[in-house]
């Protein structure tokens, strides 16, 4: 599934997650005041944010993109020269453009929430005094926020376009790599379907999840630190009283119960989501093999094999139903929880229009960051029954024993026969 597409897996995941730990913790001591040496000093700490389009090519960011790529090509040539690897610009360097495009969907993020707190601040001047603010200051307003738009669907449309290339460029890898072996694999239960559909659905599957993660990390660390200085105009929460950055911890308690709710009632959904393909894939195969064999796909066995489809889809429906009853009820939770939070300091006047705008948007921002778990729950349950699959091939391929699930199922189908 992985030594496919990147050179030597393990080690390059570690060494990338090392390799980012150090650009990183460098950036906040060292390299962000590099920048000055060559005429892209940062930001003054005083100094307002830049509103509008104009905050993307200011020389913070210009630097940052220069430091950014020169990690990535260290990275990359030192990769390329120890583990040669024919995929690996895109393993290698079209992950770190994904990474990029993902961090700077993030910043848009961010240069959109300064543009609210300024913008509605405006707009509660004009409603509260009237003839204090002039129409086109508020079609300024609009206009340099559409402007960010279309960066933002420029941008999210690049990387949907690299992103579908580079998953289908893993699926190819993947399937080369199997059919090198098709001798040893074309015995196991569904081997045609583990190729052909489910190589694709984990590369798909898993790059969707991938790059929601590194979204979601990466939203935190643009986030947490806006969420804690706009914490000083909370007086304090209800039940909990005053307490130092409220909004922070409220944001972290509020995301770890939600998660842990739900890797609680949807423990046994990977293990049936598992089954489901295997019986899907005995059933699909009997139909297939009576094409061309009239002693095949007679009416009894097609009849008990529907029967282990349909008792696998009736067993999934009862479990999701406790389950979606449990997602949903947070969602649906999640929408007040914040806004609860504020009625103390709304309700005091202690804050603007603009402000109220920019620590909703900066609190749902960190507890969807934190909630990845919760939003992507089903998701990872396909991918684990995906990866189930594909872990039989690499088992047989190796001459390892199989899966323990492969083992139990197979014994599961002999004691039923």
């Amino acid at each position: 599934m992985f030594v496919s597409f990147f050179p030597k897996p393990k080690l390059l995941f570690l060494s990338a997650v090392l390799w980012s730990l150090v650009a990183i913790l460098f950036w906040y001591a060292f390299g962000e005041r590099l920048g000055a040496y060559v005429g892209m000093p940062p930001a003054a700490p005083d100094a307002p944010p830049i509103i509008g389009i104009s905050a993307f090519v200011s020389k913070p960011y210009l630097w940052l993109y220069i430091y950014f790529a020169a990690f990535v090509a260290v990275f990359y040539a030192f990769w390329a020269r120890f583990s040669p690897h024919p995929w690996q610009r895109w393993s290698v360097l079209g992950s770190a453009l994904i990474l990029f495009s993902t961090y700077f969907s993030v910043q848009v993020s961010v240069v959109v929430n300064d543009w609210r707190g300024v913008f509605y601040d405006l707009v509660q001047k004009a409603l509260t005094l009237k003839g204090s603010v002039v129409p086109g200051e508020l079609y300024v307003g609009v206009l340099s926020f559409v402007i960010i738009a279309c960066v933002a669907i420029t941008v999210a449309v690049l990387t949907i376009f690299l992103t579908s290339h580079y998953v289908f460029r893993w699926r190819t890898a993947m399937n080369s790599y199997y059919m090198e072996h098709w001798s040893r694999l074309r015995h196991i239960e569904g081997a045609s379907q583990r190729i052909q559909e489910d190589t694709m659905r984990f590369s798909s599957i898993l790059e969707d999840l991938g790059i929601s993660l590194v979204q979601s990390v990466m939203t935190l660390i643009a986030f947490l630190p806006m969420l804690a200085r706009l914490s000083h105009y909370i007086t304090e929460l209800p039940i909990v009283g005053v307490i130092p950055h409220p909004l922070v911890y409220a944001a972290i308690f509020w995301s770890i119960f939600g998660t842990a709710l739900l890797a609680v009632v949807g423990i046994k959904l990977p293990g049936l989501q598992f089954r489901n393909q295997r019986v899907e894939a005995a059933y699909r195969k009997e139909l297939v093999l009576g094409e061309d064999n009239p002693e095949r796909a007679q009416p009894l066995t097609v009849e008990q094999l529907f029967a282990n489809v349909r008792r696998n889809y009736f067993r999934m429906y009862f479990h999701y139903v406790y389950f979606n009853v449990a997602r949903y009820v947070y969602i649906q939770a999640d929408v007040v929880f914040g806004l609860m939070l504020l009625v103390p300091t709304i309700a005091a006047g202690a804050i603007t229009f603009g402000v109220y705008q920019q620590i909703r948007a900066a609190f749902s921002s960190v507890t969807e960051s934190f909630q990845y778990l919760v939003n992507s729950w089903p998701t990872i349950v396909e991918l684990l029954s995906i990866q189930k699959r594909l872990r039989a091939f690499e088992a047989t391929m190796q001459g390892e024993p199989l899966p323990s699930i492969d083992e139990r199922y197979l014994r599961t189908q002999s004691e039923e026969a």
